[in-house]
């Protein structure tokens, strides 16, 4: 069994443990959400929110690991698997570290989730960009957008150049920590500038390759 894969259910079963140790200190309803400014402004019953996470974890888990068998371009997956293993291990940490926030949370621990948030966030787009950098042509992990699922050269083009953006995302959403009551935009602003960037890059970039065709 890879190494990753083992480092995954220990942080899966930890997320389990916790909600089972915490559970007789937890309240009936639990802090579920909070607002831009770091205020909670949602709640669930206890036996939803403690084990929500762990719960989402196991089905995405399953749902990466099931992707590389199902792709029909599955050999191009296996060329970055290193990559896509390790960004399947930091999704799993990342909502592990949200569900440690949450119960840290209840139990008097009153931290700002406007500034706890973007770090966790900042480093997943940055390495969400050094995985597109890698990311051969498939059906499911990158920037699938018509034109770039046609044409290899354009896949590789808009992947070197989402990769880029997506870094400096990364970077842009760290820098909310210093700005706790916009941290929120310094991540979500970002990022849907980056997505839809890409997407027209990779429809001019293909008209460019088609023109190029004709002539």
């Amino acid at each position: 069994m890879k190494i990753t894969n083992i480092v995954i259910i220990f942080i899966i079963s930890l997320s389990f443990l916790i909600s089972c140790w915490f559970w007789p200190r937890m309240p009936e309803n639990m802090v579920s959400h909070w607002n831009v400014l770091g205020e909670p402004d949602g709640y669930l019953p206890k036996h939803i929110a403690l084990f929500l996470m762990p719960f989402i974890s196991i089905g995405l888990v399953l749902l990466f690991l099931a992707i590389p068998k199902i792709d029909p371009l599955r050999e191009n997956i296996e060329k970055f698997r290193k990559y896509y293993d390790v960004f399947i291990l930091l999704l799993i940490i990342f909502l592990f570290y949200i569900h440690l926030l949450s119960v840290l949370y209840i139990l008097g621990w009153k931290s700002n989730m406007s500034r706890c948030i973007p770090p966790a966030v900042g480093l997943f787009f940055y390495y969400l960009g050094s995985l597109l950098s890698k990311a051969k042509r498939n059906w499911f992990i990158g920037i699938r957008t018509p034109w770039t699922l046609s044409s290899e050269k354009v896949w590789e083009h808009t992947h070197q150049r989402g990769a880029k953006l997506f870094k400096i995302s990364g970077i842009l959403a760290l820098a909310g920590i210093f700005f706790s009551s916009q941290a929120i935009y310094f991540v979500i602003v970002p990022v849907i500038f980056v997505s839809a960037y890409v997407v027209v890059f990779s429809y001019f970039d293909y008209q460019r390759e088609i023109s190029a065709k004709e002539n």
